[in-house]
């Protein structure tokens, strides 16, 4: 499995904005096969960074970046962004989650 963490520092002036500007893009990724999650989280310091968690079976993140959506995405986002996105991935031995072990509930 192939995970991505990437962070978004938007606009101040797009930041309440920022999961309807991204939805399309967002739902068409969560369509595509092999698309484990593809989740935006904004942070509780920052207003206008979001944090996008995802993952992709290994096979599957070649036809993402390649796909009609992705290209849009890359003509539509960037005049929302004041910078260009920070990434960290990789390729994990794993197929889901698992249990926090530390925090079980009863």
């Amino acid at each position: 499995m192939i995970v991505i963490t990437a962070k978004f520092r938007v606009k101040a002036e797009h930041a309440d904005n920022w999961p309807e500007i991204a939805r399309a893009f967002t739902e068409a990724t969560r369509a595509e096969p092999g698309n484990h999650w593809y989740d935006w989280s904004r942070s509780i310091e920052d207003p206008q960074e979001y944090v996008l968690l995802e993952a992709f079976d290994d096979d599957a993140a070649g036809a993402h970046v390649n796909s009609d959506h992705f290209k849009q995405a890359q003509a539509d986002l960037p005049p929302y962004l004041e910078e260009t996105p920070r990434i960290i991935n990789g390729v994990l031995p794993i197929d889901g989650w698992s249990e926090l072990g530390e925090l079980a509930v009863d």
